[in-house]
């Protein structure tokens, strides 16, 4: 995929996360919070599974998760850890909040995965103007989030 339409396409998928933490919230709140977080990934897996089996080509190499470290298959973990908290903060900080401090968060530790080159990346070194963005971005969380 070229530069341009996958940034689109992930401003795109930003814009309907800004939407999952409300969303889930408003679940929480008629269930409970791990009881939503719970719906959230079932309903998550089942849309998955129907468009690997439709589009992707099913699950034929399955198999192959066994050769990887086991930090590799930690990512639902992860986006259980992402949503469930999401799911609590959007209380305090509204959708805006909420997704400000998840990009702060996102930007400064993929910074060190940059510039370690781990997990599978490239490094790519942290020059000064990727700490300026990080410290724009940290100060935009602070002004959206106050009262």
């Amino acid at each position: 995929m070229a530069k341009e339409p996958a940034v689109v396409l992930t401003v795109f998928a930003g814009g309907l996360i800004a939407m999952q933490a409300p969303i889930n919230s408003m679940l929480g709140k008629s269930v409970g919070t791990f009881a939503a977080a719970s719906v959230s990934f079932i309903v998550g897996t089942i849309a998955l599974v129907l468009i690997t089996l439709l589009v992707g080509g099913g699950f034929g190499d399955l198999d192959e998760a066994r050769h990887l470290s086991w930090y590799y298959l930690m990512g639902g973990v992860l986006g259980a850890v992402y949503v469930t908290t999401a799911l609590v903060a959007v209380r305090e900080l509204g959708a805006g909040g909420v997704t400000a401090a998840t990009i702060a968060g996102q930007l400064s530790l993929s910074l060190v995965i940059d510039q370690l080159g781990i997990l599978g990346v490239d490094k790519q070194a942290i020059t000064w103007q990727r700490m300026l963005g990080v410290l724009l971005l940290a100060l935009g969380t602070v002004l959206i989030v106050r009262d």
